[in-house]
This record gives structure tokens, sequence and C-alpha cells, in this order.
């Protein structure tokens, strides 16, 4: 697979890793919930006066569940790769060799990436909207791919990403200026 992380090919440089940004805070949010959630069961268990050890243990496993339910991804990039991290391990693809790009279906909304060796990653796409570093090493990536062929699958998927990100842009944009 290369070196994740490395020097750029493209830019015979050394070129530091891109996160999101916004990680640390969506974080903070699902660990206020699952503590929010925690409380108001105990409290509703001391108010009902039937508090108890096995229920209390059962009280902080299910704010455990929603924790790690809550928990996004981290998502990093550089050049050539992408990887997410989550709660149940990383997914590394290489963007440079893509394959495919498409949306999943299910409640969420979810990208999913899958390269020439067979490997996938599956992330938000809102992560690419709020984050334009990722985005940059992304869509140069797949614009190289789609220029030699190898993506076969996915281009208007990216396109309409693009789409989006020029008008969240656009929108920040004239927010910032007072133009709104």
């Amino acid at each position: 697979m290369g070196s994740v992380g490395g020097p750029s090919d493209r830019h015979h440089c050394p070129v530091a890793p891109v996160y999101d940004t916004e990680w640390a805070e969506d974080v903070r949010h699902a660990v206020r919930c699952a503590v929010t959630l925690l409380v108001m069961l105990v409290v509703i268990d001391v108010a009902a006066e039937s508090a108890s050890w096995p229920r209390a243990a059962l009280w902080l496993g299910l704010a455990g569940v929603l924790l790690v339910i809550l928990v996004p991804v981290r998502v990093t990039a550089g050049p050539g790769w992408l990887a997410t991290h989550g709660v149940l391990g990383a997914h590394v693809v290489r963007t440079d060799r893509l394959v495919s790009v498409r949306w999943a279906d299910g409640v969420a909304q979810r990208m999913v990436l899958r390269d020439a060796d067979g490997e996938r990653a599956e992330l938000d796409p809102r992560v690419l909207v709020a984050n334009p570093a990722l985005w940059r090493m992304l869509d140069e990536d797949a614009r190289a791919c789609v220029a030699r062929g190898t993506l076969r699958c996915g281009k208007t998927a990216l396109e309409n990403l693009a789409d989006r990100i020029d008008r969240e842009t656009a929108r920040t944009v004239f927010r910032v200026s007072g133009l709104e």
C-alpha cells in the first residue's frame, strides 16, 4: 500500500495529513448525551425508589452503548490516502487508486470509497463539507483517477458533493461578509 502520511509523489515535498477539525467537538457532544442519559435514568430510579446496583450497571451499559453509537469516525487524509478511525477499527483507502465512490443506503447518508486493492472506507459526507482541506485531498486524487480511467463508478456522486460544498462555501462567504 505504500507509506501513509509520507511524502507526496506529486509535489516532492512532505505534506502533513489533514484531519476532521470538528471531530473533537462531536465526541464531546456524544459524551454529554451519554452522561445526560445516565444521569436521567439514575435520577428516575432514585425518585421511584427502585435504585439498585444491578439497575445502575444496566443504565451504565445503556449509556455506554449510546456513546459507542454516537462517537463519529475520525477522518484523516493525505496525498493518495484517506483513513477512517472508528470505535470498531480503522480503514484506509488509497484515493489515488479509487475505483468507486457511491452513496450507501440507510438512515444516515454515507459515502463509500473503494480502491483498486479492494479496501473500502465509509464516511459521512458532511465531514468533507465542513473540512475543505479534507475535500481538496480527496477531490484532487479522485480527479486524477477519473483522468486515468480507474474511477469506474462515482463521478456523479463526487460532482454532486462538489456542488454541495460549493453552495456551503458560498453561504459561508455571504454570512461572513454580512450579505446573507
